[in-house]
C-alpha cells in the first residue's frame, strides 16, 4: 500500500468512525462494538486496498499515549487502597487464563507444542485498556469496581506480554525454566517502575520551564512515548514505565500546571484519546481480511472451528473462575478471622464479565514469527476472542449491570474533608487574602463589590460545612439566570456580527469570553 492509499485509508476510517459513532449513540449499542463491526464490514468493500498491520508500529503509536491517558487521569488514593486486587487481577488472572487457555487448546490439539498452547494463553489473556475504557466510560459502576477494572487494564498488558515473550522462546528452542521467567518478570516490572520515574522527573523538570501552553501540552504528549521507548531501549518493562511516568505527571500536575493548561490540556487529551480508541477498533476490523486470506491460503476455518470456540470459552469461564475463587478465598480468611465477610456475587459477576481484548492481543498475535508452531490458529483464535469479548461481552454488559443491580453505596474516607467542608476552607482562605486589599491604609472599603462577594461566599460556605452535600435548589436557580443571561447575550452579538456591525476578531474575543463563562456557570450548577 502507497504512502497516499494509506493516508486515504484513515480518511475514510475517521469518516466511518464519525457515522458509527453516531448511529452506536442513537441504537444505544457500545461504540467500541459498533467500531469494530464497521471495521470488519469495511475490510470487505471491494476496491479497498487490503490492510496488513505493523504490530510493533501498532503498539508504538497507539498504547503509549492511551496508557499514559489512563494513568494521569487516576486517582491515586484509590489505587493505592486497592493496589492488592489490582496486582491480584493484573498479574494473578493473566497468569491463570493463560494456564486455563494451554491445557484447553492442548487437549483439541494434542499435536500443538505446550509452549504454542501456552503462547496463545498469554496473548489473550490480559483484558485490554483501550476495550476496558471505550466500554466501562458509558457505565454507572461502584467506585471500587471501576477502579479495579482500570487499574487491571493499566497493569496486565505488562504481564502477558512477558508470558508471551517466554512461551514463544520455549516453542521455538524448545528450552524453558520458571524460576528465570518470574525472576525476569520481576526485574523488568522493577526496571519499568525506575525508568518511568527517572522519566517523569526529568519531564517534570523541564516543563516548569516552559511558558507557552501548547509546548507544555506537547511535551506532555511526547512523555508518553519516551516512557516507552527509552524502557523498551532498556530492556524492561515499557508497559509499566509508561503508566509509572503517567501516574507521577498526573501527581504533579497541580503544581507545574496552570489552569488554562489543564483546560486545553484535559479537552486535547480527550479528543486525542477518542480518535485513537477509534481508530484502534476500525484498524482491528479491517485486519480481519488479511486473516481470512492467511487461512485461506492454509485450508480455511473448518478445521481450526473446534478448538478456536474451546479456546473462547476458556478465556471467559477462567476469568469467572479466577474472580469467584479469589472472593471466595477472601471471604473465607475474613471469617477465621473474625471478620464479617460476605461474597459480593453481583461485584464479582460485573468483574468477570468485563474481560474485553483488544489492540494488544490482535498486535502480539500478528507479530508472531512464522515459524511459531500453530500461528495459523494462534491468529484465527486471537482475533475471536477479540471480536467476542468486545461485541458480545461489551455490548451486554450495561444489560448484565441492570440486571444484577450491584451497590452502589460509598463510604466517605474519615479523613477526607466533604464538598462544603472544603469549599468553607478554600473560601475562608480567600476571604482573608482579599481582606486587607480591599481596604484602604484608613481602614475604609476601596473595592465594595469583592469584599462583599467574598465575605457573603465564606459565611454561606461555613454555615453548610456540617452538610455532606449543598443544597442544589438555590445553586442551580441562580446559575439558570446566570446561563439564560450567557445566552441572550451570545444571542445578540451573533446578531450584531451577522449585520456587520462587528469585525470578526471582536466577535472572537467577546465569544470566548461567553464560553468561559458558560462553562464556568454549567460546572458550578452542578
Amino acid at each position: 500500500m502507497s504512502s497516499v492509499a494509506a493516508f486515504q485509508l484513515i480518511l475514510i476510517s475517521l469518516v466511518a468512525m464519525v457515522g458509527l459513532q453516531l448511529l452506536a449513540t442513537r441504537l444505544h449499542f457500545p461504540p467500541a462494538a459498533a467500531l469494530l463491526l464497521g471495521g470488519i464490514a469495511l475490510a470487505f468493500v471491494p476496491g479497498l486496498p487490503p490492510v496488513a498491520l505493523d504490530p510493533d508500529l501498532v503498539l508504538i503509536v497507539f498504547l503509549p499515549p492511551l496508557l499514559m491517558s489512563g494513568a494521569y487521569f487516576s486517582v491515586w488514593d484509590d489505587l493505592r487502597n486497592n493496589l492488592s486486587s489490582i496486582l491480584t487481577l493484573a498479574v494473578g488472572a493473566v497468569v491463570f487464563t493463560t494456564l486455563c487457555v494451554g491445557l484447553v487448546l492442548h487437549w483439541f490439539v494434542p499435536a500443538l507444542p505446550w509452549a504454542a498452547c501456552f503462547a496463545l494463553g498469554a496473548i489473550v489473556s490480559p483484558p485490554d485498556a483501550v476495550a476496558a475504557k471505550a466500554v466501562l466510560e458509558r457505565l454507572s459502576l461502584p467506585r471500587r469496581l471501576t477502579v479495579l477494572l482500570e487499574g487491571e487494564s493499566l497493569l496486565n498488558d505488562a504481564a502477558g506480554l512477558v508470558l508471551v515473550r517466554f512461551a514463544v522462546t520455549a516453542a521455538l528452542t524448545g528450552a524453558f525454566s520458571a524460576s528465570h521467567a518470574v525472576m525476569s518478570f520481576t526485574l523488568l516490572a522493577i526496571g519499568g517502575v525506575v525508568v518511568g520515574a527517572l522519566v517523569s522527573y526529568v519531564m517534570i523538570k523541564a516543563l516548569r520551564f516552559l511558558e507557552d501552553d501548547f509546548l507544555v501540552i506537547t511535551t506532555t504528549l511526547l512523555t508518553s512515548w519516551i516512557s516507552y521507548i527509552v524502557a523498551d531501549l532498556v530492556g524492561v518493562s515499557a508497559v509499566i514505565s509508561t503508566v509509572t511516568c503517567g501516574l507521577a505527571v498526573g501527581w504533579y500536575q497541580h503544581e507545574v500546571f496552570s489552569a488554562t493548561v489543564r483546560l486545553r490540556g484535559s479537552s486535547f487529551w480527550a479528543v486525542m484519546v477518542f480518535l485513537l480508541e477509534a481508530l484502534v477498533f476500525i484498524l482491528i476490523g479491517l485486519s480481519l481480511r488479511g486473516v481470512v486470506a492467511r487461512l485461506g491460503a492454509h485450508g480455511g476455518f473448518t478445521d481450526l472451528l473446534p478448538a478456536v470456540i474451546a479456546v473462547v470459552l476458556a478465556v471467559i469461564v477462567s476469568r469467572f473462575l479466577f474472580v469467584f475463587g479469589i472472593e471466595g478465598i477472601t471471604s473465607l480468611v475474613r471469617r477465621l478471622r473474625g471478620e464479617p465477610a460476605r461474597i459480593d456475587w453481583r461485584a464479582t459477576t460485573i468483574l468477570g464479565w468485563a474481560g474485553m481484548r483488544g489492540v494488544v492481543t490482535l498486535a502480539v498475535a500478528l507479530g508472531l514469527p512464522d515459524s511459531m508452531p500453530g500461528r495459523d490458529l494462534i491468529l484465527v483464535a486471537s482475533f475471536a476472542v477479540i471480536v467476542v469479548t468486545v461485541v458480545g461481552q461489551g455490548a451486554t454488559i450495561e444489560t448484565v449491570i441492570e440486571w444484577i443491580r450491584p451497590d452502589r453505596t460509598s463510604t466517605r474516607n474519615a479523613r477526607h474533608l466533604s464538598e462544603p467542608q472544603a469549599w468553607a476552607l478554600v473560601e475562608a482562605a480567600q476571604f482573608t487574602a482579599i481582606h486587607p486589599l480591599v481596604h484602604d491604609a484608613d481602614g475604609n472599603v476601596i473595592h465594595p463589590r469583592l469584599f462583599e462577594q467574598y465575605s457573603y461566599r465564606a459565611n454561606l460556605s461555613k454555615s453548610m460545612g456540617e452538610l455532606e452535600t449543598f443544597p442544589t435548589e438555590r445553586r442551580e436557580a441562580h446559575y439558570d439566570v446566570v446561563l439564560a443571561a450567557i445566552a441572550a447575550g451570545r444571542k445578540e452579538l451573533l446578531r450584531l456580527h451577522r449585520a456587520g456591525e462587528l469585525h470578526d476578531e471582536i466577535m472572537h474575543t467577546m465569544e470566548r469570553d461567553l464560553d468561559l463563562q458558560e462553562i464556568t456557570a454549567r460546572h458550578n450548577r452542578g
